[in-house]
Formats: structure tokens, C-alpha cells, sequence
């Protein structure tokens, strides 16, 4: 077996249902054990060598594709929601498009922190392509809380998003136990000091979670919307869905949490909420860009 630290690879136990890449090796008394990052979904896991196999690149890019597929076809439809939400701004904007549209939109911005280096640059893609301003962080779980005060402080976000790896254990205790999971703990003492700085649930609109986190610690913290309330795992793309929903939701709007769901590759069963507002504003008049005058 030619596994090694980035290695690509699958477990038979759970069926072979998610590529992991390989981040650590540890040596034990019984044997080799890899510390396992989702390529595509943001679980943290452990397993040993036994349980392991390594996936070729034909079959890697096989999977990759069909996920690859299935962020497209999300995507297309959650930027076809958001075009429907700037129509219908415009064209009460416009008193039915009665008057000259000549306002522009400021949507939330977000700051996002995220565990994992690989996804917060997938993110930042989608983010790019959706149109939402945001500024990622990329820093380890455990030292979020250790952060999260002068980051707030310094770029004063609509939105902030608190990600990475995370995963449940039934071994060191039941679901209900904070101490079971891998990172839940510094989510939730994350969401707790940024509600100290904002403590209005509209003032700063907060997503906090990764695969099977405990969804109601997150919540009672102070969390907007957060994973996992069946305790199973989530897209890496989730926490942008979510986001940009709220970021281009108008400020006077609800957003449904059904809606905010609906477009994510996840779901119900991976991500929930509770009922906020939007954060986008509209301003007038909207001025084109100024050109610089041709040097004689």
C-alpha cells in the first residue's frame, strides 16, 4: 500500500461514498491511522490503514465530476433565484417600471473563516461568481475564538461565516455531548464572543458548522443558521448558499429558512435556521463609471 500524506482515498467500511485526501499519519499500537480530510464534504475523520484504499485518478476524476456536475446545476439555479430577487427589486424600485431605474445595490458583506485552506478557495470562486463581497480567513478551528474579536472589529461584516472540518465520534459520548465532536466546541465559543459585539440577531447574521455539528449548541449560541441537525454531512459549498441568499435579500424582507435551503446541495436533514432578515440595501442615484479623460 503506497498511502501517504495527500494521498486520495475511500473507506470499504462506509461503502466507498467520499473521496478523502490523506493530512497525517500517526503510528499507534495497533497500526497506522490516517487523519482524513473530505475532499468535497467538510468531514474530519480518522482511520486506520485497514480501512483504507487508495482511489485511482480515473475513478477520482469519475466522482469529482459527478459532484462537480451537481455544484453546477445548484449553482445555475441559485443564480437564476437571485436574478428573480433583483427584478422584483427593480421593479418596485421603479413603481412597475414606470420611472427610470437608476438605483444601485450594496449587498452584505461576509467574512468568512474557514478550517480548511482548500475550501475557503473554493468559496471564494463562488463567491466571485455570484457577486457577494467577502473576505476569507483561513484558520484552524481551534483558533477561531482566539480571532474572531479583531477580525469583527477590523472588517465589521453583515455576515460572518465559521467553517471547516468537523465530525461526531459515538465513542467519546452521545450526540447530545458537546465533547463528542472534533470542532463544535470552538464554533460554538466562536458564535458566542461575535454575539458579544453583536448581539442583534439582524445585526450580524451568523452561520456557523461543518459535517455533523451540533446543530443545537450552535443555535442557542447565538447562530443564525448553522449544521448539522441530523448530525450528517454537508457540501463545502453550503455556507456560500446560505450566505448569499441573505446578502442579496432586501433588509425590510424575511427570509424564509425553507427558501434558504432549498438550493443548497445539503438540505434540511444537514442545515437549518431560524427565521432572519436580508441585508441587501438599494441607493440612488446609481452613477456609471467615470472614464479618465484621453491625454491629449
Amino acid at each position: 500500500m503506497t498511502i501517504r500524506i495527500d494521498s486520495i482515498v475511500s473507506r470499504p467500511s462506509y461503502g466507498n461514498d467520499i473521496l478523502f485526501r490523506v493530512t497525517d499519519i500517526k503510528e499507534t499500537d495497533e497500526g497506522k491511522i490516517a487523519i482524513l480530510s473530505g475532499e468535497e464534504y467538510r468531514l474530519i475523520a480518522d482511520a486506520p490503514f485497514s480501512d483504507l484504499i487508495e482511489v485511482k485518478p480515473e475513478e477520482q476524476e469519475r466522482m469529482m465530476r459527478a459532484t462537480k456536475k451537481k455544484e453546477e446545476q445548484s449553482l445555475h439555479l441559485f443564480r437564476q433565484e437571485l436574478e428573480l430577487i433583483r427584478e422584483k427589486q427593480e421593479y418596485r424600485a421603479t413603481n412597475g417600471y414606470r420611472t427610470e431605474n437608476d438605483v444601485f445595490q450594496i449587498p452584505g458583506r461576509v467574512l468568512h473563516m474557514d478550517g480548511d485552506s482548500n475550501y475557503l478557495k473554493k468559496c471564494l470562486d463562488a463567491y466571485e461568481k455570484i457577486g457577494l463581497p467577502v473576505y476569507g480567513v483561513h484558520c484552524q478551528e481551534e483558533e477561531m475564538p482566539k480571532k474572531i474579536g479583531a477580525l469583527l472589529e477590523e472588517y465589521r461584516p453583515d455576515i460572518l461565516i465559521i467553517t471547516g472540518h468537523d465530525s461526531y465520534s459515538k465513542t467519546k459520548g452521545n450526540k447530545e455531548d458537546l465533547e463528542a465532536y472534533r470542532h463544535s466546541k470552538y464554533f460554538v465559543q466562536t458564535v458566542r464572543l461575535a454575539r458579544r459585539k453583536f448581539s442583534h440577531l439582524d445585526q450580524l447574521v451568523i452561520f456557523a458548522g461543518a459535517c455533523q455539528s451540533h446543530f443545537e449548541s450552535l443555535i442557542r449560541a447565538g447562530a443564525n443558521f448553522a449544521s448539522s441537525p441530523s448530525r450528517v454531512n454537508i457540501h463545502a459549498l453550503d455556507p456560500v448558499y446560505i450566505s448569499a441568499k441573505i446578502g442579496f435579500t432586501p433588509f425590510n424582507e424575511m427570509v424564509d429558512v425553507r427558501e434558504v435551503l432549498r438550493n443548497t446541495l445539503t438540505g434540511g436533514k444537514g442545515l437549518g435556521g431560524i427565521e432572519t432578515k436580508g441585508v441587501l440595501r438599494l441607493g440612488m442615484p446609481f452613477q456609471p463609471p467615470i472614464e479618465e479623460e484621453e491625454k491629449a
